[in-house]
This record gives C-alpha cells, sequence and structure tokens, in this order.
C-alpha cells in the first residue's frame, strides 16, 4: 500500500510546474529590434518639402510634405525599411546617404533616407 499512495500523487499532477519553479518572463523590447525607430522624427528635403515619422515599434504614422501639402500615410517596419502605400503602390523608405537619395542638393549630406529614386530627405 505504500508503494501505491505515491504512483496515486503523481498520476494526478496536471503536468504544471511546481510553485517555486522560476518562471520566464518575456522578453523586453530592445531598441535594435526596431532599427527603424531610429528614424523617427523630422526629416528636411529641398523647397521646404520634409518627411516625418512617428510611432515606433515596427508601426509608424509616416507624414510627407511636398510642394502639394501634407499626406498622411501609415507604414510598418519590413523589407530592411518602412513599409506603406502610396498611390496604389508599395513604397520603401530606407536609409542611404545624400548622393542615394539621387537629388543634386542632398548631395552632401550624410543621414538622408530615401523613398524613391529622386525623392529623399536628410537630417541636417
Amino acid at each position: 500500500m505504500l508503494v501505491v499512495i505515491p504512483l496515486l500523487t503523481t498520476a494526478c499532477s496536471d503536468g504544471a510546474a511546481p510553485p517555486d519553479a522560476p518562471v520566464a518572463l518575456p522578453a523586453k523590447t530592445a531598441p535594435d529590434d526596431h532599427p527603424a525607430d531610429r528614424w523617427l522624427g523630422t526629416w528636411r528635403g529641398p523647397e521646404g518639402t520634409s518627411l516625418r515619422l512617428s510611432g515606433g515599434a515596427g508601426r509608424y504614422d509616416i507624414t510627407v510634405q511636398d510642394l502639394d501639402g501634407p499626406r498622411g500615410f501609415r507604414g510598418v517596419e519590413a523589407d530592411g525599411g518602412i513599409r506603406f502605400e502610396r498611390n496604389g503602390r508599395q513604397v520603401v523608405i530606407r536609409a542611404s546617404d545624400g548622393a542615394g537619395t539621387g537629388m543634386k542638393w542632398l548631395g552632401d549630406k550624410s543621414d538622408c533616407l530615401t523613398l524613391q529614386p529622386g525623392e529623399g530627405y536628410c537630417r541636417d
């Protein structure tokens, strides 16, 4: 009978960890988990144009100020940048230098974002 009692208590266990077992906490999101978060803020283009990024953690609000006025978009971190849809086309914001924007006015800059050839914004 003494052998049966320990077996019965083991068989009734629900497989849960004992109460004093350490609990694994979810990992905190490190800044490097979302590299595009480093791009938050305002970026300047020529002739009063700008790009403003807000939000973070992989989801972004994008405001493109061009000569026609500001337009807002929602983007997500993807493809090594921030992807969003504009005028029925997928656009990916990517890091570049001024020469990479394809815009002569930004050619001497080093910290820029490019949306497409000929459309870029830089930080001074």
